[in-house]
């Protein structure tokens, strides 16, 4: 098509967007693996950085820090936290103790093994407190117009004839759709849009274009 970016533009942006998907998190936490995170920061999109404020419990809590999850997401990361500052400090320490046991602590690599694990767990307990403790459920009902966080969107590219279908959420979520998050710069332009519209967004090779095929709720 005339203004349609060429091929290896729209796959670049694909992969960019999905690392961004992925990545993005409020609490500038990056997931390496089911346990623990690898501790990073990620630079917020201006729009999150230019959100309101909300007044929770007496306290001021950015629109940007609360969580909005799904109550099976919030049960899992809540069990989560639950069993790793209690069952999990318990066991690194152990395995700490243990290791100061072997000897000279320069070359014990048992010691500082343990000792980096107890850092990635303490990044992630502080992640999860966020949560925990700025959180909102989302409830989305088996009619949806528009989209929005606990949906199940399917876009195409304009030009495109293949369909993708993306769960719009946090990425504490699980399910069987890759994660979209609504503060990457897909997403934040997806929320809102119905079917049948098309929707542009920011890439690094240029402006890109999706029209919004269907609308689920998350099954």
């Amino acid at each position: 098509m005339k203004n349609r970016p060429p091929r290896w533009t729209v796959e670049r942006a694909r992969r960019e967007r999905r690392a961004l998907a992925n990545a993005y998190d409020p609490g500038g936490g990056v997931h390496t693996n089911r346990s623990f995170p690898r501790v990073g920061t990620r630079r917020q999109p201006r729009a999150a950085l230019r959100s309101a404020t909300a007044r929770t419990a007496g306290t001021i809590v950015r629109v940007s820090d609360v969580h909005e999850l799904t109550q099976a997401a919030f049960d899992r990361l809540r069990a989560e936290y639950d069993d790793l500052r209690t069952r999990g400090k318990d066991e690194i320490a152990r395995r700490i103790e243990a290791a100061r046991e072997l000897g000279d602590l320069k070359e014990n690599g048992e010691y500082h093994a343990a000792k980096e694990e107890q850092g990635k767990m303490a990044a992630r307990l502080a992640q999860l407190k966020k949560i925990v403790e700025n959180h909102r459920i989302v409830e989305v009902a088996g009619d949806v117009s528009a989209v929005q966080v606990g949906c199940v969107v399917t876009i195409r590219y304009e030009g495109d004839t293949d369909v993708e279908r993306y769960l719009v959420g946090s990425i504490e979520e699980r399910g069987d759709h890759p994660v979209l998050s609504p503060g990457s710069p897909l997403g934040s332009k997806l929320l809102g849009a119905k079917v049948g519209e098309t929707v542009a967004f920011e890439a690094p090779g240029g402006t890109l274009r999706v029209d919004v095929v269907a609308i689920d709720a998350a099954g």
